[in-house]
């Protein structure tokens, strides 16, 4: 077994045992650097009341904490299922550099879990999507903006 079948097995366990204890849906995953693991997540919506809890930003949060950055630039993510768009995004802003998944969005759609209608919702205009987006800037409103653009001290991220 290589090492990314090691990872994605492991990631799967979590998505097993995850859902065996209805804590949320069957989604598990692992954070590795240098060939460690670092993190480990599995979905906690149910279990938490928190619809954001998928096991990809469950672990994205915890290798964070471990590495102690926001970054995770030599990170590869594994996961039982192809990322969601929230968790995708997360990936893309934390700038992990590989994910590795096992099920694709389609076999997690035939069990209910749709993806597609998400992303498909990012891709349209803002005024086109299903919740109603209404864009309503105040006088003053790009001052915050500025002044952390402008602040020679801000972190950028």
């Amino acid at each position: 077994m290589n090492q990314d079948d090691l990872f994605l097995a492991r990631a799967i366990e979590l998505a097993r045992m995850g859902s065996e204890r209805g804590e949320g849906g069957p989604f598990g995953a692992v954070i590795v650097c240098d060939g460690r693991i670092v993190a480990e997540g599995w979905n906690r919506v149910v279990a938490s009341r928190d619809p954001t809890a998928h096991a990809e930003i469950g672990a994205i949060r915890a290798a964070c904490a471990a590495v102690d950055s926001f970054h995770l630039p030599a990170a590869t993510l594994y996961a039982s299922s192809e990322p969601c768009p929230m968790c995708l995004s997360a990936a893309y802003w934390a700038r992990i550099t590989r994910i590795v998944f096992a099920n694709s969005r389609a076999e997690a759609a035939a069990i209910g879990f749709c993806d597609d209608e998400l992303y498909c919702e990012l891709g349209r205009h803002f005024s086109a999507r299903s919740i109603v987006m209404e864009h309503h800037p105040l006088p003053g409103s790009l001052l915050p903006l500025q002044n952390w653009a402008s602040n020679p001290t801000r972190v950028a991220y």
